[in-house]
């Protein structure tokens, strides 16, 4: 086995079992001790491993964040659903706050609501929200970000201060067992003072969000009512998000037009 096919096995190993030791890769490919640690080298090199006493680990925390527009680019039709199902859940008359993400800003588009106010620090979700259904929109001020096109800071939070909503719909980066995280420190501020500010937390996520880790840890789920998701989560979360009594809802895919 040439090395490029060994150090492809060896991740695909990884994505099962999480680590690998020296030990483990010589029995399985049968090379020497000093090969599997060239083989490790040459992937932490690659940026694909940590390694450590003995062995390595997969890295825990997800560094590949799209900018915005790719995200909103690689819709495939989930998001879209999950926006719609979310939309569903808003009654006439709802005071909203409403995050900076995607699939927000899919659950805007698809609102038939009345005389509804919104609170965002999003500049999508105003041009977004239906014209002709008396629609108030607050937006939040402070310092925007260029490339995830969310407005954030000190200013931000002491805007925030002042709302109090029925309904908060949210958009995250990454979840796991132990609860959200984001890549971005200045958003997760954002974020926190929102779940303080709603009644209700209307949680949206496709399932590529499950199972990854981000730099700044937001909340648990005990700040959670609800997710909206396109999969079932893997039992191991399933059972955490029942623990938390959050209701999973499930959105059924549809093709963007």
């Amino acid at each position: 086995m040439y090395q490029e096919e060994r150090l492809i096995a060896i991740v695909e190993h990884m994505k099962i079992h999480r680590r690998i030791s020296v030990e483990t890769i010589c029995d399985l490919y049968g090379v020497s001790r000093d090969t599997a640690r060239r083989d490790m080298v040459k992937l932490e090199e690659q940026g694909t491993i940590l390694r450590t006493r003995g062995g390595a680990i997969l890295p825990t925390l997800s560094k590949d964040i799209p900018a915005y527009d790719k995200r909103l680019g690689d819709e495939t039709g989930s998001k879209r659903a999950i926006g719609k199902l979310a939309a569903s859940l808003i009654q006439d008359r709802d005071f909203l706050l409403m995050d900076a993400s995607t699939t927000v800003r899919f659950a805007a588009e698809a609102m038939s609501t009345e005389k509804n106010v919104v609170v965002t620090n999003s500049i999508h979700i105003p041009l977004s929200l239906p014209k002709d259904k008396g629609i108030a929109v607050h937006l939040l001020g402070g310092q925007f970000n260029p490339d995830h096109h969310f407005i954030y800071g000190a200013r931000t939070l002491e805007m925030l201060h002042d709302y109090h909503v029925d309904k908060l719909l949210l958009g995250i980066c990454a979840i796991t067992l132990d609860g959200l995280s984001t890549p971005f420190e200045e958003e997760g501020y954002v974020i926190r003072e929102m779940l303080k500010r709603a009644d209700q937390v209307i949680l949206l996520a496709d399932h590529s969000k499950f199972g990854k880790k981000q730099f700044h840890t937001v909340a648990g789920f005990e700040q959670i009512d609800i997710v909206i998701t396109d999969r079932k989560p893997d039992p191991a979360l399933e059972e955490v998000l029942n623990k938390h009594e959050v209701h999973i809802m499930l959105a059924e895919e549809t093709m963007p037009s």
